[in-house]
């Protein structure tokens, strides 16, 4: 889904791209993720695809990063040419990639869903997932079921 040009570009301006914790394979992990989730939430699944990999592309380090997001959000409108997507996708792209480190709570149900399928990703640092942090019934019931094998099955 996303195109050999804006991936290109990723690998180039990505410090991280390589990264087993925040790089492509984390990024594509998120995608896989947020496809699964989208199928229960409505969310809009280009968006949830780009945001798998815009939020962490800013990364400059593997630790305290506050403002990757934000940065990740800015990166996307820069190269907004290569997106097929429109200007209220956009918009959402970017409200999910700058909130998704510290946000609570989104009525947006495209947002909701890309930062949860961030967060089912987070055993790749050692933390369980906890539902009280996701939002849909879906990531939920995965988080409190540990059942984890569903999202590996999908989106090969």
């Amino acid at each position: 889904m996303i195109n050999p040009r804006l991936l290109a570009l990723l690998k180039q301006d990505a410090l991280l791209f390589n990264s087993p914790v925040h790089g492509i394979s984390h990024w594509e992990t998120v995608q896989r993720n947020g496809l699964y989730l989208a199928q229960f939430t409505g969310a809009d699944v280009q968006v949830v695809s780009y945001f798998a990999y815009f939020h962490d592309c800013m990364r400059e380090n593997e630790y305290d990063d506050p403002e990757h997001g934000a940065r990740g959000s800015l990166y996307a409108k820069q190269h907004k040419h290569l997106l097929d997507l429109t200007a209220e996708q956009l918009a959402m792209l970017c409200r999910a990639c700058s909130g998704h480190t510290f946000g609570r709570k989104s009525a947006c149900a495209t947002v909701a869903t890309c930062w949860d399928a961030d967060r089912l990703d987070i055993g790749r640092v050692g933390i369980v997932p906890n539902s009280k942090y996701l939002f849909s019934d879906e990531a939920k019931r995965i988080a409190d079921e540990d059942d984890f094998k569903i999202l590996r099955g999908v989106c090969r």
